[in-house]
């Protein structure tokens, strides 16, 4: 028996995410459509919930 995934939608353009199998928590993930960087916060069997990728800062040498 499998289950149906909830794909996850773009925060920006509301387009639906191609799942893949091999996501992690804490991975990047692109949407195809815009763009915009999201990063996964929860994978399980049945959901993947992403949230916007935060902006890489620069560390001037830190």
């Amino acid at each position: 028996m499998t289950t149906a995934v909830e794909t996850p939608k773009c925060l920006v353009c509301d387009t639906e995410f191609e799942v893949q199998e091999d996501w992690e928590k804490g991975e990047i993930a692109e949407c195809g459509a815009c763009g915009q960087e999201h990063e996964v916060v929860e994978k399980t069997d049945a959901t993947v919930r992403v949230e916007l990728a935060p902006e890489v800062e620069e560390d001037w040498g830190e």
